[in-house]
């Protein structure tokens, strides 16, 4: 059979014109390619100069960021530059507009982290659009959540195109350019999400892990270099602790006397009081000192202590967590703990450390009973060990800088578990501007939103009588053996319904159905969300206040914390399918009178 038709013609050897236009096409193509990689370069290289500039301001600026701005003209070329130089003074976007002046026209900042204006005054955003920023590229969004987003959408509703590193721009040299970004405020971003200053453990020993000789002599294990780059670690925190055995061995004085930075306050955490009276830490004429002990503790050694202005703070339970939570509500971002090894472990052991600089001499002490610089963590094998997470090793004179993460830093980015399936419910959730509420036990802001917090329902049965439940977890439960011709599966329904708790409802019937797997509905699975929407909908139609609290989240998420269950909860890190959250949303949209898919 002929082929006539000149779609069917296939030519296996392309004419010299269009192997031209090919070559021609393919040039093209790699030619977008190579301004596609080099502008993602570009960006990364001055985001992470932006991040450089940040790190300059590091201690002046807490408790706020630490912000740094880079302006470039349409080439490229650094136009101008600015860092936040401390708390209260004028933005870092103002100082590198100014510097840049008409060359900032359409060009592009770059910015280690989203504008706080947490004043109120708008002064990053005004100076960027007034410059006449075309483009605005961004490393991190801001960590706390109530100023998060904000100003990237100020810059949006102004016209300016904004890019932020991980959301609009990926890639390698974007990724590590946003490490940087986290890294120069890391301090901000731990203390934002484990609700403790950003804690680092700072130590010097010898190379066989010495602290001191056995006699408990130290001075000194490190070199000149390394006490002055200590010196520089005090200036960029806001207080450095001891323990009492530092206070009664060393006497120190820690301040910052050679870094250049600001004066730390001083800490001295003692469990007795068991302190000298004559120490260097009782003179505050260059920094005020704070010591926190057991509450009771030697009362006339705490009057001679506040005859000399020390501060004294008591705990009822005086631990590293305690006590962090506490300088934590007093506003504290950073705290440089020089302490032994005992409070050491204890730090550790609380988790409450973030980061560890080890300076590590090329000396050898030996002795038995030398002091190490952590001491007892209850670790029998070496698979217990606890280890670093991003190292960095530095020659710092004749020592070794050994430093490390003991936790990583935290993903300031919310995670809604189940996306796709929440934007089905809430056509307006973005997974980068919505707000997240989280809501987990009953005690907590949105503990009412729970199923098992103690609002009774009246639920039909098969007959169609109301029976009332003391919750909707007592209704969930009995509902998974309703119906079983079984007198067991009968009598745990009771059980379940008698249950003085929603906790021991739940413990009756997660019990059962492991134990006897057989006595439930052969239809639970298919059911069982349905039995728990219907149970929520009359929760949260016969209780007026849960119903405002409800329809008072409107275009938040809503995420069932439960870090175990991934089936009604979100899970630890967003893994769940968050069935709970997504039914609530479900029930808001109703409740307004939207349905599940209108946009």
């Amino acid at each position: 059979m002929a082929l006539s038709s000149p779609l069917m013609r296939v030519s296996c050897s392309p004419t010299p014109a269009a192997a031209a236009t090919a070559t021609t096409a393919h040039s093209n193509n790699n030619n977008k390619n190579n301004n596609f990689l080099c502008s993602h370069a570009l960006d990364a290289v001055h985001i992470r100069r932006a991040a450089e500039l940040a790190d300059k301001s590091a201690g002046f600026t807490s408790p706020h960021p630490n912000f740094g701005c880079v302006i470039a003209t349409q080439s490229g070329k650094v136009a101008g530059e600015g860092f936040l130089y401390a708390q209260g003074t004028r933005p870092a976007e103002v100082l590198a507009a100014e510097a840049a002046g008409n060359f900032s026209r359409r060009g592009t900042a770059y910015l280690n982290m989203e504008p706080g204006d947490c004043h109120g005054d708008h002064a990053a955003v005004s100076a960027l659009v007034q410059a006449g920023i075309e483009r605005v590229v961004i490393g991190l969004r801001h960590p706390l959540q109530h100023l998060r987003g904000n100003s990237i959408r100020a810059l949006r509703s102004e016209g300016l195109q904004v890019h932020v590193l991980g959301e609009d721009l990926s890639g390698k040299l974007i990724e590590e350019a946003r490490k940087s970004c986290l890294l120069v405020n890391a301090p901000l971003i731990c203390r934002a999400a484990s609700r403790v200053p950003f804690s680092v453990l700072k130590y010097a020993m010898t190379i066989d892990g010495k602290i001191a000789a056995s006699s408990g002599h130290a001075s000194w294990i490190s070199s000149r270099t390394s006490r002055n780059r200590v010196f520089e670690l005090r200036g960029r925190s806001d207080a450095v602790i001891v323990g009492g055995n530092t206070v009664r061995r060393d006497n120190p004085r820690l301040t910052a006397r050679h870094g250049g930075g600001h004066m730390p306050m001083r800490i001295v955490m003692s469990q007795t009081l068991d302190l000298p009276e004559e120490a260097n830490l009782w003179d505050f004429s260059d920094v005020s000192t704070i010591v926190v002990t057991q509450r009771g503790a030697r009362k006339r050694f705490q009057k001679f202590l506040a005859s000399k202005g020390i501060e004294v703070v008591e705990f009822d339970i005086l631990n590293p967590r305690e006590v962090m939570e506490y300088f934590h509500d007093r506003g504290y971002l950073s705290v440089l703990w020089e302490c032994g090894g005992t409070l050491a472990a204890a730090a550790i052991s609380s988790g409450v450390i973030h980061k560890v600089f080890a300076f590590v001499a090329p000396k050898i002490i030996g002795g038995k009973n030398a002091p190490t610089p952590v001491g007892e963590l209850g670790m029998v094998e070496m698979s217990q060990a606890l280890d670093l997470i991003d190292v960095c090793y530095e020659q710092v004179g004749p020592d070794m800088l050994i430093s490390g993460f003991l936790q990583p830093i935290p993903d300031a980015t919310p995670v809604i578990p189940s996306v796709d399936e929440t934007y089905e419910i809430d056509p307006t959730v973005t997974p980068y501007e919505s707000r997240i509420i989280f809501f987990y036990k009953t005690w907590d802001p949105y503990g009412a939103f729970s199923n098992f917090s103690s609002h009774a329902i009246k639920m039909p049965d098969a007959s169609g009588d109301y029976a009332t439940w003391l919750s909707v977890e007592h209704y969930y439960q009995a509902q998974k053996f309703v119906g079983v011709d079984d007198p067991v599966a009968r009598d745990c329904v009771g059980n379940i319904k008698s249950a003085k708790s929603p906790e021991e409802a739940a413990r009756i019937g997660r019990s059962m159905q492991r134990q006897q797997p057989d006595l439930v509905r052969s239809d639970w699975e298919s059911v069982k969300i349905e039995v728990m929407y219907r149970a929520l909908k009359c929760k949260f139609s016969i209780y007026p206040h849960l119903n405002s609290m409800l329809l008072s989240t409107a275009g938040s998420v809503l995420v069932e914390a439960s870090p175990h269950d991934l089936f009604w909860g979100g899970g630890r890190d967003g893994e769940g399918l968050n069935y709970l959250g997504r039914l609530l949303m479900q029930l808001r949209s109703e409740f307004l009178g939207e349905s599940p898919t209108s946009s």
